[in-house]
């Protein structure tokens, strides 16, 4: 016989030694506590009337609509202005832009190039008119300092809006 078998057996004995012991007093106590007499149940709590409040829209401007405020400083709109989403994706537009991080720049000749480590540690070189990040970023100019990029981002009134950003070299 294995030990698991051995062991099996000897926690059946222990159960069925438990089961023939005397239950008495357990019986004694459920019958003490169906002879109590029921408590009465307290009363729900009185439930507060809130003052309806109607929004009247006249005068306000609608809370619900970007387009009702002027657009925000360093950002662009117009109707020219939209993602190309027929273009093919490159592959650093599957990071957002936070995540992926400027650590120096290559030189040939007139053409720079950018170094970017993405979250997965992989190295990419970038120039500028390349994308990155999951606005539609686009790389405007590279200096040893940062990476200047024009993303386009939806206002959530069904238009777009043009937006700087950088990234800056890590030290």
């Amino acid at each position: 016989m294995s030990p698991r078998c051995i062991l099996a057996m000897l926690g059946s004995l222990a159960l069925v030694a438990c089961g023939s012991s005397n239950i008495a007093d357990l019986e004694e106590y459920v019958r003490k506590v169906k002879e109590r007499e029921p408590r009465p149940i307290k009363p729900l709590p009185e439930i507060k009337r809130i003052d309806t409040f109607v929004f009247v829209s006249k005068g306000r401007r609608n809370p619900f609509v970007l387009d009702a405020v002027g657009p925000a400083p360093g950002m662009v709109s117009g109707p020219g202005i939209s993602p190309n989403i027929i273009r093919r994706k490159e592959e650093l537009e599957r990071f957002p832009l936070d995540s992926l991080s400027m650590v120096g720049t290559l030189e040939q000749g007139e053409t720079v190039w950018g170094l970017i480590r993405t979250p997965e540690g992989t190295l990419a070189h970038v120039s500028v008119g390349n994308h990155m990040g999951k606005n539609y970023g686009e790389i405007i100019r590279i200096t040893e300092a940062k990476i200047d990029l024009t993303e386009i981002v939806p206002d959530g009134g069904g238009k777009w809006r043009e937006r700087k950003a950088s990234i800056a070299l890590s030290q």
